[in-house]
């Protein structure tokens, strides 16, 4: 979908020829002379319409419009989240086959950093999944102007959120494909498409390079599978080499049936989305290739399934990580963090500014938290907060989870260095605690994400979450990095000046 910015206001976009011309209108709206305005003032008098949120009114060949549809969309007091809300609300109608273009703007200044969020909630509401259907229609909208008052102070949040997007929908895209259409090989072709983007370049390694780089815990959960196992590395290298990169992990289990310690039957289909987090670093660096930032990001991908034939790795297996750590197996559904260990040990490789690693890895999340935040483990404090505030700037929130040492008792083993389970209490702590026994001092996040990469039921699919979150960090990491660039030269200045001074022969 094609998306533009252009400067708008009621007057100008009643004259704007388009199959939906969507009003956002916040309680504080005060009507103009415009016929749009005079149009919400009479519905809202005659009781058709509130400007509170999930309130909407639609009406047809109106001529206060050149618009074949004008749909009025309430958004309370105006905040991010219920713009958001506003245009999904919209999802039915932008699904059909009637709307090819349509034009959103808010009867009052819409702000600048809501731009971003009202883009993404049309892609959003207007997504349609169709590779894998044989009669399936495309998305019938392919433009979507959105209207603001100051172009100039809205460029930024437009192009971060058409970014976005991007990368969304790629992650979307890979979750949703069954694990037919999405093996590991699959997958590091998708990588490898990214590298033609500028400043992407592309690495995968196959079972022989996984073997001499000694990754026995990622190789023992390949083992059951006929499908050849596939380490991704993606670089984007937007700033100087000698600008250390954050890493970015996500666990790329293409179907997870359990292995010997096999799932029940009912919704093991839903284990295609086990490769959410490798997803979500496809995506964003989609949306970098987009929006070219001044910064350097490593992704790791470790990819395979975890099946169970007469090779799979067995409960009580004593494997050998790449750190040179061994693990006890005593449970092969706990896949997750072991492909995940021995990524975290070569990551460290990069000496990198931070790493995180995202993982639909624990049932336990989802009890903790549900599906509105992803659970979110730190050995830093300030990474722990930038994570928090990427995701509450995004709408894409996470909730910081403990991480006391007391919480690794559990993982002690008779026969190895550790068991990769720590029984049922505190489960997603537990996993995390596993996962820090490998990333030594590196300053390091983990986001469980089992609650929110993907919906079950009728709307079953992807979300494409984090890769909002993630994206909103990285551009905050690369902001707060280059004023600190940007400073140095000024304190060093002011040393020397300083220096100068006290050196200087006092006056006679």
């Amino acid at each position: 979908m094609n998306f533009d910015l252009k400067k708008l206001d009621l007057e100008a976009a009643a004259i704007e020829k388009c199959d939906l011309l969507a009003v956002l209108v916040p309680e504080e709206f005060k009507p103009g002379r415009d016929e749009l305005s005079a149009l919400v003032a009479q519905a809202t008098k005659q009781g058709d319409f509130s400007a509170k949120v999930g309130k909407h009114l639609q009406c047809y060949g109106t001529s206060a419009a050149a618009a074949k549809r004008v749909v009025f969309l309430g958004t309370g007091d105006g905040s991010a989240r219920a713009v958001r809300q506003a245009v999904l609300s919209l999802s039915g109608l932008l699904k059909g086959p009637q709307i090819k273009r349509m034009v959103v703007l808010s009867a009052s200044p819409l702000a600048a950093s809501h731009v971003s969020l009202a883009v993404q909630a049309v892609a959003e509401a207007s997504y349609v999944y169709t590779t894998t259907k044989s009669k399936a229609e495309a998305r019938a909208l392919t433009r979507c102007v959105v209207g603001v008052a100051d172009v100039a102070a809205a460029r930024a949040e437009f192009d971060a959120g058409v970014a976005l997007v991007a990368g969304i929908e790629l992650a979307r895209e890979w979750g949703n494909r069954p694990a037919n259409y999405a093996t590991p090989t699959m997958l590091a072709d998708a990588a490898k498409a990214l590298a033609k983007q500028p400043r992407v370049q592309c690495k995968v390694h196959g079972p022989a390079e996984v073997a001499k780089l000694g990754m026995g815990a990622f190789m023992a959960v390949a083992q059951g599978t006929e499908q050849p196992l596939r380490f991704i590395e993606l670089h984007y290298r937007g700033a100087g080499k000698d600008v250390p990169a954050v890493v970015l992990v996500g666990k790329g289990i293409t179907f997870d049936t359990g292995g010997i310690s096999i799932k029940p039957a009912g919704e093991m289909d839903e284990m295609k989305f086990d490769m959410c987090g490798a997803a979500s670093v496809l995506g964003v660096f989609k949306a970098l290739a987009e929006l070219q930032p001044t910064l350097n990001v490593v992704g790791l991908i470790p990819a395979c399934e975890n099946m169970p034939d007469g090779r799979a790795v067995k409960p009580g297996d004593v494997v050998t990580s790449m750190s040179g750590q061994t693990i006890e197996i005593l449970n092969t559904d706990a896949e997750g963090r072991l492909v995940l260990c021995d990524a975290l040990t070569y990551a460290a490789r990069f000496k990198p500014a931070a790493i995180v690693d995202i993982a639909t890895l624990t049932g336990a999340c989802v009890i903790a938290l549900g599906g509105v935040r992803s659970g979110l483990y730190a050995n830093r404090d300030e990474l722990a907060h930038a994570l928090h505030q990427a995701g509450e700037a995004s709408l894409d929130p996470c909730w910081r989870m403990p991480l006391d040492d007391e919480y690794a008792e559990g993982l002690k083993s008779n026969f190895a260095d550790m068991g990769n389970v720590a029984g049922r209490a505190g489960g997603s702590i537990t996993a995390a605690k596993f996962l820090q026994k490998f990333v030594g001092d590196l300053p390091w996040a983990h986001l469980d994400i089992a609650g929110t990469a993907w919906k079950g039921g009728a709307a079953k699919g992807s979300t494409g979450r984090p890769v909002g979150l993630l994206l909103q960090y990285l551009l905050a990491h690369a902001s707060n990095a280059a004023a600190t660039a940007k400073s140095k030269p000024a304190a060093t200045a002011r040393a020397k000046a300083v220096k100068t001074v006290r050196r200087a022969p006092s006056a006679k």
